[in-house]
């Protein structure tokens, strides 16, 4: 099903400013009475950016006493709370009349529309309708109030009443009813009213949880030689490489170039793990027999957990390492023969622990600590994040033929991720929850999605009438700290846009309150003079091509690892949220990229224009300025550094009127998004490799080509401008070389025996004469540089 298209309008995608309620607000209730609002001069609380919402908490612990049934002698008892429209129901227990089910019940204040709360015990039977055993109720104006951080009320045991209400009768209930909010610690795991529809396994996947990514560390194998290999066919020597695996993780090294028994490599492989250690390394020496064959000669398993962990740039120990024969033994009937002879393998392998193990893009890091603990520096501040709620959500789903969506947020920040509760069927809904981070360095970036839950029925999804499916994106939103002024509270409505295949769709709006607080000034401002990375990464850095490999590694480990919690975080969330296909090609990522380039330019073309108009003299009162300014810095030219220090300090306070108040959001016109072509979308949601039609995947080839074509050119024209400059002294063209060398002889003669001064002066003077005395020629030194020969005529 396509969502409904939202109104196309521009201001749609606009930052929105909101004014929440935010903080505690706590009603009078129970023994004190009264109407109005409890002050408080405290600090700021723990749930301080969300808004408050109340709930009714029934906490159902245990029954004794329960009789038995008249007939069959058995008891199968459950509770059902009930309120209003709204009952919950326990799970029940065969044959036990003192059951236990320690199960808290939550039903939001505003939709209550009983004036009491009943608890009834049933004893649930297989064919008749289930018995009323008893009831207990509670009258909704005696419930009292818990203001955390109070501990958690007491529960009580209470006599069960007839269906009259007017007699006891056998049997008592274990109950605590109270009033909270959702600051409660009963609230993350309490049954909830407005999810009476989710059943089964779908229970688990609706709660709120907090997840810890996996610890990872770069193994680092360095494969030094090998002793005593020898081939299956013993009339020639082996020409080996080693193969080392670890989890889905495949490495080669190059072949020995020579044949020996005792080759030799030096190389590094590097793989990503992850704690516990789960896997293992898996070497394997083989021999190229031929172009299509390779002969494993050996191998051997290593647990990582025996390899030293290393907190800095020195080398340890190398080791050798007994190989597992193949095919000596097994081929002869002798396997004593393995055990006389043994292939061996010289290794230095260690787990990094000073570097940060990349496991989402450098442009949106959230964490830069370096993986060993010992290494980690102070936080310098604390990040507090209310997700509010949620407005406007288009229908993702079918579900008894009208559109739903059963929205739930992540947030994701260095290694802690957390999930909000889903909050069934409903396009608006409020989850205010709040959480908090430790932030270590200001230059870092938070990432939140909202996505669309689609395993409300374990593995069947009722909503979507079919077999399990990934779970939707709703939209996504990056916020980077140091575009945050401390100690505010910001609070606004951020754009949910999703680029589809059909073009850009505003999928609704979120609502945030987010705080960054300051702990230590001074360490904050040391940081902004400190590597972005830990300094391994740079005294012994990885290629380009093994960060991206890595990088892709380790995302695929955290999804993972993740997966496996309960309930899981999901691949396909995983994944959006760490930008997993940020490297693929697209051409609307390619034309946003060109103009954010033009647009860096713009200033400098800008002042260039301004320049020539003034070289022009277009405006003569400006031309005259020019050159008073020009000749008192020739007089005092100890005063040009300072005035431009002064210059950019003035436009930086003049600027600062201007100052964005808010912080930065998905700008559609900077992304390009908003006049896409609708087959540049078709290509950047292609799968790789491509499965579209040949003539399709023919035309954007030569779609490539062209484009390619002209950034061939102009690298070309950008070669031909430095081999000019060479040609200049290197004789190539001999007559232009002379010429140069005699003018840079007059030029030091000039130069020495003239003042610096007096040169400038004459230069400047020269640069801003009268359009009367120019030309519209071109000047003589460029004809003269645009004659230089260049190597693009020995080009094939």
């Amino acid at each position: 099903m396509n969502p409904i298209a939202a109104p196309d309008h521009k201001d749609d995608f606009k930052l929105k400013n909101t004014k929440p309620q935010l903080g505690e607000r706590w009603p009078h209730g129970g023994p004190r009475g009264g109407v109005g609002w409890i002050s408080s001069e405290r600090a700021t609380s723990t749930y301080d950016l969300v808004e408050q919402m109340f709930y009714l908490y029934v906490r159902v612990v245990k029954a004794k006493d329960l009789p038995t049934h008249p007939v069959t002698g058995s008891f199968d008892p459950y509770i059902e709370v009930r309120v209003g429209n709204y009952k919950g129901k326990t799970q029940h227990f065969e044959k036990k009349t003192n059951p236990e089910w320690n199960q808290v019940f939550a039903f939001s204040k505003e939709k209550i529309q009983s004036s009491v709360v009943e608890v009834f015990l049933r004893d649930r039977e297989m064919v008749l309708r289930d018995d009323y055993v008893g009831k207990v109720v509670f009258d909704m104006h005696e419930v009292p109030t818990r203001v955390p951080p109070d501990s958690p009320l007491a529960p009580q045991w209470y006599r069960l009443e007839g269906r009259s209400g007017d007699r006891k009768v056998r049997g008592e209930v274990m109950l605590a009813v109270w009033m909270g909010t959702q600051a409660d610690e009963a609230f993350p795991e309490s049954w909830h009213s407005d999810a009476t529809s989710v059943h089964g396994e779908g229970v688990f996947n609706i709660r709120s949880k907090v997840y810890v990514s996996p610890k990872l560390w770069y193994l680092r194998v360095n494969v030094i030689e090998a002793q005593d290999v020898e081939s299956l066919d013993r009339s020639q020597l082996p020409q080996v490489f080693v193969k080392a695996q670890v989890g889905n993780q495949i490495l080669k090294t190059k072949l020995c170039p020579t044949r020996t028994t005792n080759p030799m490599w030096n190389e590094d492989l590097i793989f990503v793990a992850a704690e516990p250690f789960e896997e293992q390394l898996i070497l394997t020496v083989e021999n190229k027999a031929s172009p299509a064959k390779d002969e494993v000669m050996g191998r051997a398993n290593l647990p990582l957990h025996i390899f030293e962990r290393r907190l800095d740039h020195r080398p340890v120990h190398s080791k050798w390492f007994n190989l597992e024969k193949f095919g000596f033994g097994a081929l002869e009937g002798d396997r004593r023969h393995e055990l006389k002879f043994s292939t061996r393998i010289h290794l230095r392998v260690c787990l990094e622990g000073a570097y940060h193990v990349l496991d989402e893009s450098t442009m949106y890091i959230s964490d830069q600590r370096p993986t060993a603990r010992q290494l980690w520096k102070q936080p310098i501040g604390i990040l507090e994040v209310g997700i509010l709620s949620a407005q406007g959500l288009l229908p993702m789903k079918k579900k008894d033929g009208r559109g739903t969506t059963d929205a739930y947020c992540v947030a994701k920040y260095g290694l802690k991720w957390v999930r909000t509760r889903t909050i069934i069927e409903n396009f608006n809904p409020k989850w205010n929850e709040q959480y908090t981070w430790e932030v270590y360095d200001p230059c870092t970036v938070i990432t939140l999605g909202v996505f669309d839950n689609c395993h409300l029925g374990g593995a069947e999804n009722p909503a979507t009438g079919g077999g399990a499916r990934n779970d939707m994106r709703i939209g996504k939103v990056r916020i980077r700290l140091s575009t945050l002024e401390t100690d505010r509270i910001y609070t606004h409505s951020y754009p949910l846009l999703v680029l589809q295949p059909s073009g850009l769709k505003k999928m609704g709006e979120l609502q945030l309150a987010v705080r960054f607080t300051c702990l230590s000034l001074a360490n904050m401002i040391y940081l902004y003079g400190q590597p972005l990375l830990p300094k391994m990464h740079y005294l012994h850095p990885f290629t380009v091509n093994q960060l991206d490999s890595l990088r892709y590694q380790a995302m695929n480990i955290v999804a993972v690892r993740l997966g496996r919690a309960e309930p899981p975080l999901r691949k396909e969330t995983v994944e959006y949220m760490l930008d997993v296909d940020s490297h693929m090609w697209s051409m609307r990522r390619s034309k946003a990229n060109f103009f954010r380039i033009v647009s860096l330019f713009s200033g400098v073309i800008s002042m260039s224009k301004w320049l020539g108009e003034v070289c022009k003299w277009k405006n003569p009162v400006t031309t005259v300025l020019v050159h008073v300014l020009f000749f008192i810095l020739i007089c005092y030219p100890e005063l040009i550094l300072p005035t431009i220090f002064l210059y950019m300090f003035l436009i930086g306070l003049w600027n600062y009127r201007f100052r964005a108040r808010h912080p930065p959001h998905m700008d559609t016109k900077l992304s390009w998004a908003e006049a896409v072509h609708p087959d540049e979308l078709d290509e950047e949601f292609d799968t790789f490799p491509t499965s579209k039609q040949q003539d399709v995947a023919r035309m954007r080839y030569d779609r490539l080509r062209s484009v390619a074509g002209r950034i061939q050119t102009v690298v070309g024209d950008m070669a031909t401008q430095g081999e000019r400059f060479q040609a200049l002294l290197s004789w190539r063209d001999p007559r232009a070389t002379s010429l140069y060398i005699i003018f840079c002889l007059i030029a030091a003669v000039v130069l020495y025996i003239t003042p610096f001064k007096i040169i400038t002066l004459c230069a400047g003077l020269f640069w801003l004469r009268h359009p009367r005395f120019r030309s519209k020629q071109p000047s003589v030194p460029s004809n003269f540089f645009r004659r230089l020969p260049s190597r693009a005529d020995s080009m094939l």
